[in-house]
């Protein structure tokens, strides 16, 4: 029988199979870029989730919460079993300063001393202090007729306004300052925010945390430093 040829003019007919690759329509080398792509991206992403700063013995956090770190960490920074040193201070050209709360009045851990004391460093536009504000205040509200005092001390504002608005907003009950001035804040080699001093009655510091607390672990180390009777003397 003769073969049939394509009329003038007209392209033959041929059926080519299509190409697969190892997996559909992707071949060994789109396969492999796509991996790296996605194992650069698990890494990226572990980078930008892994907690800052130290857990040196300088202070430990909930490895769960992640303090905004400001700066690097003192040489010789605040531990536990150093004496708290107060919210006054000689400045290089011979002025005192003495810290101040939202209303004006001066704020002294000398003026504490019996008491547990948890002093916080915080700001408003930190979110993890934010996170934690419910926490300060829900504690302070349990424990204050027990002896505790919370000191929540604001660092790196832009005046004492925002601060006052900030307290009053969340219904603080528990004395808010503001260190405008940062006198404070380097006294005591602040890096973190927050960072947490828990005082004991007689003006140790007993604990040192840079992050923010949950209710478990603030209840942890307030119980730890309360006074042994209260200020009723119930």
């Amino acid at each position: 029988m003769a073969s049939r040829r394509p009329a003038a003019g007209r392209p033959a007919f041929e059926h080519r199979p299509a190409r697969h690759g190892l997996i559909g329509p992707f071949g060994a080398r789109q396969i492999a870029v796509g991996l790296v792509v996605v194992a650069t991206a698990v890494v990226l992403l572990l980078a930008a989730t892994a907690p800052l700063g130290t857990t040196g013995g300088a202070g430990s956090r909930d490895p769960r919460a992640t303090p905004y770190v400001i700066g690097s960490a003192p040489a010789n920074g605040l531990r536990p079993g150093d004496r708290a040193p107060d919210f006054t201070t000689v400045r290089g050209d011979g002025s005192t300063f003495t810290l101040t709360d939202i209303a004006g009045k001066p704020v002294r851990l000398a003026d504490l001393r019996g008491k547990a004391v948890w002093v916080n460093f915080w700001a408003s536009w930190c979110p993890p202090c934010q996170a934690e504000t419910p926490v300060l205040r829900d504690t302070y509200t349990a424990y204050k007729d027990r002896g505790l005092e919370v000191v929540g001390i604001s660092v790196q504002e832009t005046n004492a306004a925002d601060v006052a608005a900030y307290a009053k907003r969340y219904g603080l009950g528990y004395t808010v300052a503001a260190d405008l001035s940062a006198d404070i804040f380097h006294r005591y080699g602040v890096y973190a925010l927050p960072t947490q001093y828990f005082i004991g009655p007689d003006g140790i510091i007993r604990g040192v945390v840079q992050g923010p607390m949950d209710m478990t672990s603030a209840a942890r180390q307030i119980e730890a430093i309360l006074p042994s009777e209260s200020p009723t003397g119930s």
